[in-house]
């Protein structure tokens, strides 16, 4: 008998138990390849190089997804992995592609291709075979280890962790081929027919997490609710192997927790978080499909590094459409108050913060460029602005600092519109008790008009004194400068710094045209304090107070 030396390390990873000395997908070792990786290298090794073909009987159409696309498995525990098919490829199932399929169809459509129930327990076959979808080429075979870090508790409610990252094997931007097949011969047009049904069922998207923005067509043709044009700038996600990526799932961790922020200062935490599972949708209990679904379409982006040595950081360029769509109907009262929600929403995120990493914070490289003339900097924070004349005209509802807290006001508004049509009274005296609240005795926001990118004020207090003692007026320093007011790594801060560009309406110059937007050089700088009873809180408060009457110093404007 031949005796195998350490026969079970030759056991692909695919194959042994989620468990220490097999393999561990989630863990990550200082110095060693993550087994996640070897876990999709071994797999990519593996699989036969040519695609696999549908039978020539089979209908088929290929279509391209605008990022990341997932189908879950279910075969390893707190992993999240693609069902794998023929010669090793992931695939689409035929009976995933069956249900959304039958969805889209009237009922009696649904009887003649899915088939339907007779008396007596007895059940008739459709006419179609759904066989499913797989990648046109090997090209899925990039990019598979996915990083999902949920933060939601602790960007918005407390301090306290209760996750950190988790790994997922997804596919990164595939081309996937559908195949169908009838059981009698059907004529071209009933086949146009046919794929129709099927691109509206995929316009909202295939497989898991879709209300995050995964398993989304590129050209996507669902109930648009709302609609944008923006870019901006900041650091990439980085994925295990060191790349770069730029993540479209940023707008809607960033869009839920301003809902969530907002909702907390309207009513108790359980409402809250109950208004926000049903908007966004949820993975707990027995998980919720939200009524919003996020797609992004890049029209331009680049992935590049900066910083030198351990502070090297990808970072993106990005300009593109953000869509919101609804994927369930509604009534017209209900469909046209969350309209003016997801539009508000994404309207307050854009003046008040950012997305992505370091949304709380403005670019530095713009704001405060002379921070970078030691080489040994990290990449902090990330800009943002409107883009294209549609959302440059529209989308920009404070062009003015005296807007700001009439915006706000509006925001909250159309959130107790939403919350009303739903049936929930909004009870303000009873806010969720988070350190992101939106209640006007749990936030302020103060601003002032900035001439131009380098005229910003208060990105120096994030490294320094705001106020420099005096000893002969008994005038001692100021400071938040790494206290828990701004934060650290690992520590969320309570003040958000954002320079909002400045788009003023250039008036028309012909009876009946429309005023033009035009970009200028001023900024509104926009201070969001979430204080607190500290003794740093109270000096900053009276600090920024005393700023009041002083020409272009910082003013209240929402609390």
């Amino acid at each position: 008998m031949t005796v195998i030396p350490d026969a079970a390390k030759k056991v692909p990873l695919m194959f042994r138990a989620q468990t220490s000395g097999r393999c561990q997908l989630q863990r990550l070792v200082k110095g060693q390849e993550p087994d996640a990786v070897l876990w999709a290298d071994e797999w990519t090794d593996k699989t036969y190089p040519e695609a696999p073909v549908f039978d020539a009987e089979v209908q088929t159409r290929s279509y391209t997804l605008s990022w990341r696309f997932v189908t879950n498995s279910g075969q390893d525990d707190g992993v999240i992995r693609p069902v794998i098919g023929a010669k090793g490829y992931p695939f689409y199932p035929g009976s995933s592609m069956k249900g959304i399929f039958r969805r889209a169809c009237t009922a009696e459509q649904a009887a003649r291709y899915c088939g339907k129930p007779l008396s007596g327990g007895d059940y008739e076959p459709g006419l179609l075979r759904f066989h499913g979808g797989y990648p046109i080429d090997t090209s899925w075979t990039e990019h598979l280890v996915d990083i999902v870090h949920p933060q939601q508790d602790w960007q918005v409610k407390n301090d306290n962790k209760n996750a950190g990252a988790f790994v997922q094997i997804s596919l990164y931007r595939p081309t996937l081929q559908f195949g169908i097949s009838s059981t009698i011969p059907l004529e071209p047009q009933e086949w146009e027919t046919i794929w129709s049904i099927w691109e509206k069922a995929f316009s909202t998207g295939i497989g898991c997490r879709v209300c995050a923005g995964y398993g989304q067509p590129e050209n996507q043709a669902g109930d648009l609710l709302y609609k944008c044009r923006l870019k901006g700038q900041g650091q990439a996600a980085k994925l295990l192997d060191g790349t770069g990526e730029f993540r479209p799932n940023v707008f809607r961790a960033a869009i839920r927790g301003h809902a969530l922020r907002i909702f907390g200062g309207l009513t108790d935490e359980r409402t809250a978080d109950r208004l926000i599972d049903q908007l966004f949708g949820s993975a707990m209990d027995k998980g919720t499909v939200g009524l919003l679904s996020l797609n992004f379409r890049p029209l331009k982006l680049e992935i590049a590094t900066f910083g030198k040595g351990s502070y090297s950081q990808p970072t993106y360029e990005v300009e593109g459409e953000l869509i919101w769509h609804l994927t369930q109907k509604l009534n017209p009262d209900k469909r046209e108050a969350l309209t003016k929600l997801i539009a508000a929403l994404t309207r307050f995120a854009m003046l008040l913060g950012g997305f992505g990493k370091s949304w709380r914070r403005a670019d530095h490289r713009l704001f405060l460029p002379d921070y970078y003339d030691e080489d040994y900097k990290p990449l902090i924070g990330c800009h943002w602005q409107w883009a294209g004349e549609r959302s440059l005209a529209i989308d920009v509802k404070v062009r003015k600092l005296d807007k700001v807290g009439e915006f706000i006001n509006e925001v909250r508004q159309a959130a107790q519109i939403w919350m009303q049509v739903q049936g929930v009274a909004p009870t303000s005296d009873r806010r969720a008790p988070w350190r992101e609240s939106w209640h006007p005795d749990n936030v302020q926001v103060w601003g002032r008009v900035a001439e131009e990118a380098e005229d910003s004020e208060a990105i120096h207090w994030l490294h320094g004194p705001y106020q420099d003692a005096v000893p002969s007026a008994r005038i001692s320093e100021g400071s938040i400068y790494d206290t828990h007011i701004t934060g650290k790594v690992g520590q969320i801060g309570r003040i958000w710094h954002r320079m909002y560009p400045v788009v003023r309406l250039k008036p028309p110059e012909n009876p009946g045209s429309k005023p033009q937007p035009v970009l200028t050089r001023k900024y509104l700088e926009l201070l969001t304090f979430f204080p607190d009873d500290s003794l740093e809180s109270k000096e900053f408060l009276q600090y920024l107070s005393a700023q009041a009457d002083r020409a272009r110093g910082f003013q209240k404007l929402w609390s």
